[in-house]
């Protein structure tokens, strides 16, 4: 969608996808798809570091009404959260498998993901494994690549424009968390 077209249109990160690869790996009804109907997010290479991405990216979804599943091998619990090796390890369904992990891990994930029935998978800002999302999109699972599901959140379900970001969607209504 371009400025001004439709309730949101596109923001531009430095990314290093084509404009062909945007529309099918960051497509915003895709993005919106996938923020209100999976609620259940396991979250490959979360670190227990609270200072790295993938912890906060967690911590902002969790507080935000999602439940994580952190995969794990080196680690025991995360966020209070049962670890787990891998995703076949998980004994409970997901729907959402979030990967940050480097672009080489992510077609053995993908695979494992198409394995485990979930409805989309997200390469977080900066991973891209184009045969990794082809695999998973072929598969009929939902993909968004090369951007990061915190962002995203914030973007389309509230928060960011409080803290005077730009987030190029315009609508009258108002957005009642904290109800």
């Amino acid at each position: 969608m371009g400025s001004g077209t439709g309730v949101s249109c596109s923001i531009t990160l430095n990314s290093v996808l084509t404009k062909e690869q945007k529309e099918l790996y960051q497509n915003p009804e895709d993005i919106r798809k996938i923020l209100n109907e999976c609620k259940t997010i396991a979250i490959v290479g979360l670190s227990t570091d609270k200072q790295k991405a993938s912890y906060f990216v967690a911590s902002y979804m969790r507080s935000s009404g999602y439940r994580i599943i952190p995969v794990n091998p080196r680690a025991e619990r995360i966020l209070g959260e049962t670890c787990y090796p891998d995703l076949k390890s998980i004994p409970e369904p997901v729907d959402l498998v979030d990967i940050f992990r480097p672009s080489y891990d992510c077609l053995e994930i993908a695979q494992e993901a198409i394995a485990c029935k979930v409805k989309a998978v997200w390469l977080q800002l900066k991973i891209i494994n184009e045969e990794a999302a082809e695999l998973a999109r072929k598969a009929g699972l939902l993909v968004a690549m090369d951007c990061c599901i915190k962002m995203e959140h914030g973007r389309y379900c509230g928060g960011l424009h409080e803290a005077g970001m730009n987030t190029e969607i315009i609508s009258a209504q108002r957005v009642h968390r904290f109800v």
